[in-house]
């Protein structure tokens, strides 16, 4: 019997709410892009150096690699959908003020960062909120492209933001692009506004944010697809950032170059990772996720080389579309690495994490890159990225991407219920639950090595500690035990067991002895009994 045919790449617009999201989102992503434009170059108007200029992305960036945690943790807990809004309106009202500010050329460098600060902070806590909405579009078959079209939307948005905002910069002043910027954000809150989405259960029990914060870093700790995707992010933004944040020196220091240069550099990336939206799902099937990824970054590392090496317009519109064109290859594959390795109860918080990562990374290089650029010159510095993506590259290949694509991360529901303790201080009380097994002595070895992996499995739905004794007077029985934060937490565990979870934990039963299989037990810490 064959298998039936994969989704399209449009297939997600047949889905009425996937489309009503992503056309807003287009719209205010337009807006976003001639933002960006606009502030690179007032930069290069108030202070041209590079040190200087290379802080405008550095202060779009740093703040979700600062606060995306907290926005992941808040995002498992709320309402996306108001938290949302509620974000975009205050974003409005933000670069309203900013707009008035530069119509009036009272902008100094040091009020755009901190302007450029506040916005990327607005940025940070909806982030994680519209990466973990994505699922609650489309079904799980059409994820990996909804996730390109979510991508090819964004990059739609780059090839038309820049170059209007550079005819806009030209023609109507540096307030045009800001101005606009503000405007779009009403298409965002106007469909959000219209989105209806289906209610989902609110778990019964929030720990402290910090706990929850807590948890999800130690998901994704052991969670061991989600740290290959990180630890190739890494490698790859750290030294592809050198383009970003120094494309606008780029494009000063061209023959005949400005700030329309400096927008059609930024269309041709986004026309370029338009192409390559497009270009993706017929590659599905010929690449996997990390070759995709290794022939991205090989194209982003020849994009730097051509950029260090011509001052010719012409010839540094090629390698801005073939930088775009790599990029969107990248990009799009970590992100469906990491949606993919994530189950829904904690996805907005391991997103966030990888968000930290593209973002931290993202500022670090914008900073690093801008003092080599100053200490040496731009070729220099451009020179140098492309060789650290090629090392990068080489040191990381053994972290594959896309693990995750082959597993059953929907719920299982196969544990029994936990016994019934009644009241609110019982619920906060921190909980411990050991697992007794009687094991043969052939099987120690294969049973050992079962349970190594399975620890993995106890930290990423909650566990705070795992331990496994052998029984000194009866050798063939082993206790494990782990903790959790809570009575609550542990009930919460129950309901996060995924069915390669069920899967892992029937292969680790499998080697007890006993008809009735291993004996479960559960304990609360002193202070209020049952």
């Amino acid at each position: 019997m064959s298998s039936p045919p994969k989704p399209g790449a449009f297939a997600p617009f047949g889905h009425r709410a996937f489309a009503l999201l992503w056309t807003a989102t287009l719209i205010s992503n337009i807006g976003t892009w001639m933002h960006d434009v606009g502030a690179g170059w007032l930069m290069t108007t108030l202070n041209p150096s590079p040190s200087v200029v290379t802080l405008v992305q550095a202060a779009t960036t740093l703040p979700v690699f600062l606060f995306a945690l907290l926005a992941g943790a808040l995002a498992d807990r709320l309402d996306k959908r108001r938290m949302l809004i509620l974000i975009n309106i205050a974003l409005t009202a933000v670069i309203t003020v900013l707009t008035i500010l530069v119509w009036q050329e009272r902008m100094t460098p040091t009020l755009l960062v901190l302007f450029t600060l506040v916005i990327g902070t607005g940025a940070a806590f909806m982030a994680p909120a519209w990466q973990a909405v994505v699922p609650q579009l489309v079904p799980r078959d059409t994820l990996k492209p909804a996730i390109a079209l979510n991508s090819m939307g964004i990059n739609i948005s780059r090839a038309i933001g820049p170059a209007l905002a550079g005819i806009l910069i030209a023609t109507v002043g540096l307030a045009a692009p800001f101005a606009l910027n503000a405007i779009s954000h009403l298409a965002i809150i106007l469909a959000l506004v219209l989105w209806r989405p289906e209610p989902r259960p609110a778990p019964a029990y929030h720990g402290p944010i910090l706990s929850e914060m807590a948890t999800g870093l130690r998901h994704v700790r052991h969670n061991p697809p989600m740290v290959a995707t990180l630890v190739r992010a890494l490698a790859f933004f750290l030294f592809a950032s050198a383009y970003w944040s120094l494309l606008p020196l780029i494009a000063r220091g061209a023959e005949g170059g400005g700030s329309q240069l400096y927008g059609a550099l930024m269309a041709l990336i986004g026309t370029g990772a338009v192409t390559g939206a497009l270009l993706l799902p017929r590659l599905g099937g010929r690449l996997t996720s990390d070759q995709t990824v290794q022939a991205g970054t090989i194209g982003t590392a020849l994009a730097l080389l051509i950029l260090a090496l011509s001052a010719s317009p012409a010839v540094l519109m090629i390698a801005a579309f073939l930088g775009g064109l790599s990029w969107i290859a990248v990009l799009t594959s970590f992100n469906v690495s990491a949606q993919m390795a994530l189950p829904d109860w904690v996805r907005a918080r391991g997103l966030a994490v990888f968000l930290m990562v593209f973002f931290g990374s993202m500022a670090f290089g914008s900073v690093i890159w801008g003092q080599i650029a100053h200490a040496t010159a731009v070729p220099a510095a451009l020179l140098i990225a492309a060789a650290g993506l090629g090392l990068g590259l080489l040191a990381t290949r053994g972290f594959k991407v896309g693990q995750g694509e082959a597993l059953d991360l929907s719920p299982a529901s196969a544990w029994p219920e936990a016994p019934a303790l009644d009241g609110p201080a019982i619920a906060a009380q921190p909980a411990m639950v050991t697992v007794e097994y009687q094991i043969a002595e052939e099987d120690r070895a294969a049973f050992l090595a079962a349970m190594t992996g399975f620890a993995k499995e106890r930290y990423r739905d909650g566990a705070t500690a795992w331990h496994l004794h052998q029984n000194v007077e009866q050798a063939g029985l082993w206790i494990e035990s782990f903790h959790l934060p809570s009575w609550a937490e542990h009930l919460e565990q129950h309901k996060r067991v995924t069915q390669h979870d069920a899967d892992l934990q029937a292969t680790v039963r499998a080697f007890d002895q006993r008809d009735t299989g291993p004996v479960v037990r559960h304990y609360i810490a002193p202070g209020s009994g049952p």
